[in-house]
């Protein structure tokens, strides 16, 4: 039975590396989010968005990447989540998109809050390709998986994470001379947007490089608080 729990415990801090089928693509987790919508059982919505070819795939084998990624990935949303996705503004569906992928996919939780939020902290906002060197050497350290990957597919998850960080607006601008990646900054975020990720868990704002407010006391506390202090 021990040897159960190890084994299961090793598997949860496994990173999800087969995510590179897609980028962060909001538009199609929109039009996927609205199928679900109107069917109501994911199961049904895979159906649906094969079927219609609602992803607008080439082909069928790329049609069944995409979609086996994508919902997979929106399988991690909350109902209020998912119809935020399907109806928002283009800034809200690019949030639930990265949202989406920061609960399934932990190397990109990972990356954001060890590298980006560092960055931003330390007033030196431009990424550089050793501050993703010296962070994918500390993952494979951590995760064997990772040091197992050909460098072809290393590569690959290399590529598609900085491709979904340019496209939740996390990362501004274009590689340059002297190993720049480009600018690290806040995403924007509206208020529904925003309560929703706090709602559900705050330690996820870290994912948008984002501090949970902090909690108020009420005023009764405060008073008491304030009074065994001057007693």
């Amino acid at each position: 039975m021990l040897i159960a729990l190890a084994r299961t415990a090793e598997q949860a801090s496994r990173y999800c590396l087969s995510f590179t089928a897609a980028s962060l693509r909001p538009e199609l987790a929109s039009v996927v989010a609205q199928v679900h919508l109107e069917q109501g059982d994911w199961r049904k919505t895979k159906a649906a968005v094969l079927e219609r070819n609602a992803l607008q795939a080439r082909s069928a084998s790329t049609a069944k990447r995409l979609e086996s990624e994508l919902r997979q990935r929106l399988q991690q949303l909350n109902p209020s989540q998912l119809e935020l996705l399907a109806q928002g503004s283009s800034d809200e569906r690019n949030a639930m998109a990265w949202l989406a992928v920061l609960k399934r996919i932990a190397i990109a939780l990972d990356l954001t809050r060890e590298v980006l939020a560092r960055k931003l902290s330390s007033l030196d906002p431009v990424l550089r390709r050793s501050d993703m060197a010296g962070f994918y050497e500390a993952c494979e350290r951590a995760h064997p998986e990772v040091a197992a990957l050909s460098p072809s597919s290393q590569q690959k998850i290399r590529s598609t994470l900085l491709h979904m960080l340019r496209d939740a607006g996390l990362l501004a601008g274009k590689a340059g001379k002297g190993g720049t990646l480009g600018t690290v900054q806040r995403p924007l975020l509206s208020p529904k947007a925003h309560g929703l990720v706090e709602q559900e868990d705050p330690a996820l704002l870290g994912g948008f490089l984002l501090s949970p407010a902090p909690t108020v006391q009420p005023a009764a506390k405060r008073v008491r608080r304030a009074q065994r202090i001057t007693a």
